[in-house]
């Protein structure tokens, strides 16, 4: 079943990845947006070497691309994000866009300067919510007029990029004025500025990763394992039956922890009891507040995200390396632009001392690079929902 937006944003708002964004997100872009979709107009060819016949993906802009066609800011999405970074689409939505606090007229992403671009991922998780517009698995397949499935290709990052560049090419951007993405998004932003060295002046990787390590495939293969495991799954093909929620809930609950920090359950639940008159050390079916209220985000978020999709967009992380290069030092070496460096603290997900490594890199073979860690209880989400306190940092990199 279809969802409409209003529906699909209450269920999002369960989801801890939006806990705290909108109480720390006030005052921002108070415009309305408006999604639209663009597709290729041939087949598309993937990295693998698969064949798409036809693609499409949605997008949002803000702001008006110059005459030139050298003042857009690519704004690419994290794992479980869509083009949606600002605004609203009607009045009546309950929140904006993630990274609304930073966008509009003389804020960090001057709406006045530049033209903002957004862009779905393919395969991306939100194909259930009856807005986001993404050729994945959800999609039918022209040839047989069925869901993909899991027959659907294999998509990497660089795929990511590769039709974003198409989209670009077609709305006439000549050159990104800055890339700037977080978690997954920032992959992307490391990928364009090594494909397209002379296009990208700039990039921002917020919650960054340059390369996925052996532990994080760790964590990224728990997840897409935990969906598989659901009997309901059926290989791929349950469209049209009953969806693998189980499964999907597991997932979202281990993607959900370990992007948060141990601040954040400490300061929010500590040992509290799930039902205060159940103590756990009486009742085994009695647990703890942090366990409920995990379980209360993966139940919520499940219903609201497709598990091929999950599973593809785990599989495009897992694949990541820059510039399809066999390291992330030889990828760096592609890089030409300018860099700031977002990362998190108390990132449990992606390191930052991994990130403290790429700028040493980056500064040793010429970059110039700007470096900030994001604070806050959120971990990894720090990255989305506290990027205001880089607003003043984004602006002045955007304007050197």
């Amino acid at each position: 079943m279809r969802m409409t937006w209003s529906k699909y944003a209450r269920s999002v708002l369960a989801g801890v990845f939006f806990l705290a964004l909108y109480a720390a997100n006030a005052l921002g872009y108070d415009g309305l947006v408006e999604k639209k979709s663009y597709e290729l107009p041939a087949p598309y060819t993937t990295v693998g070497g698969a064949l798409i016949r036809q693609v499409r993906v949605g997008y949002e802009t803000l702001g008006t691309l110059n005459q030139a066609g050298d003042n857009a800011i690519l704004i690419p999405h994290f794992f479980s994000g869509n083009s949606h970074f600002a605004g609203k689409y009607k009045a009546s939505d309950a929140a904006p866009g993630y990274w609304d606090a930073i966008v509009g007229p003389g804020k960090a992403l001057d709406t006045d300067k530049y033209f903002l671009i957004g862009v779905d991922t393919l395969a991306n998780v939100n194909a259930k919510d009856g807005i986001t517009v993404t050729t994945g698995p959800a999609s039918i397949d022209p040839a047989t007029a069925k869901p993909y499935g899991m027959r659907f290709p294999q998509v990497q990052i660089r795929d990511q990029v590769n039709v974003q560049k198409a989209l670009l090419d077609w709305l006439g951007v000549k050159k990104l004025h800055a890339v700037m993405g977080a978690s997954m998004g920032s992959m992307q932003a490391y990928e364009w500025a090594a494909a397209h060295p002379e296009m990208v002046a700039r990039i921002i990787p917020v919650i960054p990763a340059a390369a996925v390590d052996a532990y994080t495939l760790a964590k990224l293969h728990d997840i897409s394992a935990a969906v598989m495991l659901d009997p309901k799954w059926a290989k791929g093909d349950y469209y049209g039956g009953a969806e693998p929620n189980d499964g999907m809930a597991l997932a979202l609950r281990l993607l959900t922890w370990s992007s948060l920090a141990p601040d954040w359950a400490d300061a929010g639940y500590g040992r509290k009891w799930a039902d205060p008159v159940r103590d756990p050390a009486k009742d085994m079916a009695a647990g703890y507040a942090v366990g409920a209220y995990l379980d209360s985000v993966g139940a919520a978020r499940a219903k609201a995200l497709d598990a091929d999709s999950l599973i593809y967009t785990v599989r495009a992380n897992e694949l990541f390396s820059l510039g399809g290069k066999a390291s992330v030092e030889e990828g760096l070496k592609l890089i030409k632009a300018r860099v700031l460096l977002l990362p998190s603290k108390n990132d449990q997900l992606l390191s930052p001392e991994k990130t403290r490594q790429v700028r040493d890199l980056l500064k040793a073979q010429g970059n110039q690079v700007e470096y900030l860690e994001l604070d806050g209880p959120l971990g990894h989400l720090n990255g989305v929902s506290r990027i205001g306190q880089a607003s003043e940092t984004i602006r002045r990199f955007l304007a050197e």
